[in-house]
């Protein structure tokens, strides 16, 4: 039962009826309580099975949902610990408590997170084209890759085009050891390792090789358009301005594309533009043309990983900004 005031110092009552579940719910020494009062701006306070939650109206209500969500995974056998905390506060923001749909891959559902996973995955089912910006480990070539297997599952699509540019941490392609396939084999094995987690090994190798599944660097997309298939172009931060027209301009008929990049990560020549931070500026505002954001916050691997994505990022802002 919850009783809320509608002046800014409102107050709720939540009252769990098995009382087992509080212990994880609370976490050890209440951590997952303390970690809700600093990100909502409110105090909790815990009596047997009831908590009492004080503070701005807004705040109360959104401390007051977490809850209810920790409690619900909590009584569904789920360990709350950080992430699940984490996972509670992105929800309430972003609206999509319960609203974040699983993926039908082949394998076992990919379940994207509460928040900004989950308003992407619905973005990119009802767009045509998707930019999917931010940091790495955030979930935005992994979620593609998966909504491109649920489609060509659905026979939505009858082929997955995987492509990066060919440039990547200084390296070329051509310094790789090998014919042509060897080069490409292990400069795509992020995507192609994405892929074995949703289908099973042997549809990947066989859908490779009659090229329903093409793995291939962006180069090899010149001259052609792509009708009825699943575009993934991914580390987009690294293509040139014409290079980034030309893969746009590849979709045809019954596709869609999703581009993947970190604006501030491009391993250009000095001097050299991005192709997506161009395309940022003139497509946005197009029918049929999405952009999902995603800041350090939304890191979904090693708390560690999202520290130091942070740490990089405030320096950058400095470096931007020397009153800071």
């Amino acid at each position: 039962m919850t009783n809320r005031n509608r002046d800014p110092s409102a107050r709720a009552e939540v009252k769990f009826e098995d009382e087992s579940h509080l212990p994880n719910l609370f976490g050890a020494y209440d951590k997952h309580l303390a970690k809700l009062e600093k990100e909502f701006g409110v105090s909790l306070a815990s009596r047997g099975g009831n908590i009492a939650i004080t503070g701005p109206a807004d705040s109360v209500a959104g401390a007051e949902t977490a809850l209810r969500w920790l409690y619900n995974n909590a009584q569904a056998g789920h360990l709350i610990d950080e992430g699940k905390v984490r996972d509670a506060v992105r929800s309430t923001r972003f609206g999509h408590v319960d609203t974040a749909i699983a993926i039908d891959v082949y394998k076992n559902p990919i379940n994207p997170r509460p928040g900004a996973q989950s308003l992407y995955v619905d973005t990119i089912r009802r767009s045509k084209l998707t930019f999917a910006t931010g940091p790495a480990g955030t979930g935005k070539t992994f979620l593609a890759v998966a909504v491109a297997v649920e489609m060509m599952k659905k026979r939505m699509v009858d082929r997955i085009i995987l492509s990066r540019p060919a440039v990547e941490a200084g390296e070329k392609l051509g310094f790789l050891p090998g014919d042509l396939r060897e080069k490409v084999d292990p400069y795509l094995r992020p995507l192609k390792d994405a892929l074995m987690q949703m289908m099973p090994a042997d549809m990947v190798e066989r859908r490779l090789s009659n090229e329903e599944i093409e793995a291939a660097p962006l180069a090899f997309m010149r001259g052609r358009t792509l009708a009825h298939a699943f575009i993934i172009l991914d580390e987009a931060q690294n293509t040139t301005p014409m290079q980034m027209k030309m893969a746009l301009t590849r979709i045809g008929e019954g596709s869609r594309m999703v581009v993947t990049g970190d604006p501030s990560q491009t391993d250009l020549p000095p001097g050299q533009r991005s192709g997506l931070s161009d395309a940022l500026e003139i497509l946005p505002g197009l029918k049929d043309v999405s952009v999902a954001s995603f800041k350090a916050e939304d890191v979904v691997r090693e708390n560690l990983v999202a520290a130091i994505v942070s740490a990089y990022d405030a320096r950058q802002r400095r470096v931007s900004d020397p009153s800071i």
